[in-house]
């Protein structure tokens, strides 16, 4: 079966003739992007928004990949973080990111003479809340990995049989979204993020988030861990470690979500906003 959708999925992107490839080096983008540089060799093109919400080890890796794999990347700077509309995160944040991002990918498809702009939707999405999608419809932005009926399953199973190194690599959601809608995103609240996973990647913790929570004294971090990381994490010199060095990096308050990492995430923690607090 996967087989057969691979060969569609070649047919699809082989009648673009040429292709600009919206990537971001997780598992869709990168298969998305090694088969576009099978089928139109130098007709297609990756391309990767080097933005704040993007951890820099996630860049470099993507970068890596590339430059493995053989396909040109070119990394564009987006500017969402100056757009207001942005940094008030409501439940249409992804709107505006995956508008910025299309914005400046337009003007180089049409002056460099890429016919389309694609973008690594797969068929699941289509029955999730995805604001990105319409930012995608607005630009005329193909899906060609949905249109081929790929679901992530099959996709991980086409990238091992491809033998991607993306093939078990877990979702990787952008870091403003372990900030809860109507909390404002910043800069400084996204590289307290980064460094927190960063922290714990050095501890050996497999999948987890760092959920970032405005309080009225300061900053909480709540983390979401897998079951196997949960007792880690509750080990005496692990856990010191952690609160020690999460401290330092500016959170008052540290705490491990014992319902584990789920990939939507959990954002019940509220906090009322500063003109509400009494």
């Amino acid at each position: 079966m996967t087989s057969s959708k691979l060969n569609t999925l070649k047919d699809i992107i082989r009648s673009y003739d040429s292709c600009l490839v919206a990537y971001s080096g997780g598992v869709d983008s990168v298969l998305l992007a090694v088969i576009a540089h099978q089928v139109l060799g130098s007709g297609s093109l990756a391309v990767i928004a080097d933005t704040p919400s993007l951890p820099r080890a996630e860049l470099k890796e993507a970068q890596e990949i590339a430059k493995h794999e053989g396909f040109a990347l070119r990394i564009l700077k987006t500017s969402e973080f100056e757009n207001p509309e942005y940094l008030e995160n409501n439940e249409n944040r992804c709107y505006f990111c995956r508008h910025e991002l299309f914005s400046l990918m337009k003007p180089i498809a049409q002056t460099e003479g890429f016919s389309v702009i694609a973008y690594g939707e797969i068929l699941e999405d289509a029955s999730d809340h995805r604001p990105g999608s319409v930012a995608a419809s607005e630009f005329q932005v193909r899906s060609p990995l949905k249109e081929a009926g790929l679901s992530k399953a099959e996709i991980r199973e086409l990238s091992r049989e491809l033998g991607l190194p993306t093939a078990d690599k877990p979702s990787m959601a952008c870091l403003s979204s372990r900030i809860p809608h109507g909390e404002s995103v910043s800069p400084e609240k996204i590289r307290m993020i980064e460094s927190g996973e960063k922290i714990l990647y050095g501890l050996g913790l497999k999948q987890f988030r760092v959920r970032h929570h405005e309080l009225v004294m300061g900053c909480l971090a709540r983390i979401e861990t897998g079951s196997e990381d949960i007792s880690k994490i509750l080990d005496g010199f692990i856990r010191s470690e952690i609160l020690e060095k999460f401290r330092e990096i500016g959170y008052l308050q540290v705490t491990l979500d014992l319902a584990g990492y789920r990939k939507a995430g959990s954002m019940f923690i509220q906090e009322k906003s500063a003109t509400d607090r009494k």
